[in-house]
C-alpha cells in the first residue's frame, strides 16, 4: 500500500508519498481551511501514485475525528470529510503525535514540539496518547507554549528561551515518568545543547509516523 502522509503545519503543509524521497509544500498560514488544504495537497502531490492518506493535524484528534477547530489555521476542520475529499481512505492523527509515531524506540517516551506552539504526545510501551499540554497553566498566568512556542522565543529572547525550555523539559518528564524526551519541530536548531535526558527528533520521523499508522495499527 502507498501511503501520503500529510503533515500540517502553522506555516507549511508538508507531505510525502511512499517511495518517494523530496518532500513537497505548499504554504499554510491563519486562514487556511480545511477544504483548501485539501485543494494544495491534491495539487502539490500530483504525479505520486497513493491508495491512502496520513493527516497529522495541529490539535485534538479523538478516533481520527477532529475535536476542536486549530488555532493557528483557518476555520472548517471540525466535521469535515477528509475521505470524500481525498477520495481515499484516510487516517487523521495529532501532528505530535504522529511525528512521536515515528520517533519511538520503546519503553516510555514523551515527544515535545518546538514550533508555532508547543505540540506533545506520550508513547508507553507502544501505545500512544496524544496530549494537550500547551495550553497548561506554566508561570505568571501564562500557558507552557506561551513560554516555548514561536511566541516565547521572540517575547523573552533565544538565551532566556533556551533556559525555559531546559525547566520545562525536566518538569514534564519527571510528570509523567518518561524514559526519555525526544523534541522536535523547527526551533530544536536554536537549542544550541540539548536539555538533559533528551535527544533530537527529526522533522522527517512525521513520515515514518504517518506509514506506521497503517503498517502497525494499534502501536
Amino acid at each position: 500500500m502507498k501511503i501520503l502522509v500529510v503533515d500540517v503545519g502553522g506555516t507549511n503543509v508538508k507531505l510525502l508519498a511512499s517511495g518517494q524521497r523530496v518532500v513537497r509544500k505548499c504554504r499554510s498560514g491563519p486562514k487556511l481551511t480545511a477544504e483548501q488544504m485539501v485543494a494544495a495537497v491534491v495539487k502539490a502531490a500530483k504525479g505520486w501514485k497513493y491508495d491512502a492518506v496520513s493527516i497529522g493535524y495541529p490539535g485534538p484528534v479523538s478516533r481520527g475525528r477532529v475535536l476542536a477547530e486549530p488555532k493557528n489555521l483557518g476555520p472548517g476542520w471540525v466535521g469535515f470529510d477528509f475521505e470524500k475529499a481525498f477520495g481515499c481512505p484516510v487516517r487523521l492523527i495529532n501532528d505530535a503525535a504522529m511525528q512521536a509515531l515515528g520517533s519511538y524506540e520503546g519503553g516510555r517516551m514523551l515527544f515535545l514540539g518546538l514550533g508555532t506552539g508547543l505540540g506533545s504526545a506520550l508513547i508507553a510501551d507502544h501505545v500512544i496518547m496524544p496530549m494537550e499540554l500547551a495550553h497548561l497553566p506554566y508561570k505568571k498566568g501564562r500557558s507552557f507554549e506561551d513560554y516555548v512556542g514561536r511566541r516565547g522565543l521572540k517575547r523573552f529572547g533565544k538565551k532566556k528561551w533556551r533556559r525555559t525550555v531546559d525547566d520545562v523539559v525536566s518538569r514534564l518528564k519527571a510528570a509523567l515518568v518518561a524514559d526519555y524526551v525526544v523534541l522536535g519541530g523547527g526551533n530544536t536548531k536554536k537549542l544550541g545543547r540539548l536539555p538533559k535526558g533528551a535527544r533530537l527528533g527529526d522533522n522527517a520521523h512525521a513520515f515514518i509516523g504517518g506509514r506506521r499508522l497503517w503498517e502497525e495499527r494499534g502501536t
